[in-house]
């Protein structure tokens, strides 16, 4: 299950998402996405869970959870949508 975590501090580390997620079952990867010229955290990244039943757990214990200051969001994440579809809005 791939899960989507927002309004995450700057300071949290993709370790620190790992574990906080394993307490529900087994993490298979933690991303935060960062900004390609500063290297610098976007407040977002995406945990993939193993288990979709540890993942909605998961998501249930820890949305709205406040770390380091800010109610984090979590929630399954959306497919990414087809470039193909974005490009026809720029003909516009």
């Amino acid at each position: 299950m791939n899960i989507y975590v927002s309004n995450l501090s700057f300071h949290t580390s993709e370790e620190d998402l790992k574990k906080l997620f394993e307490k529900f079952g087994a993490v298979s990867s933690a991303k935060i996405i960062t900004d390609r010229s500063t290297g610098r955290s976007r407040g977002f990244a995406f945990v993939e869970m193993n288990a979709d039943a540890e993942g909605n757990e998961a998501i249930k214990g820890l949305h709205n959870m406040e770390i380091e200051g800010r109610s984090m969001s979590v929630s399954i994440a959306r497919d990414k949508p087809d470039r193909q579809e974005n490009k026809k809005w720029n003909n516009y």
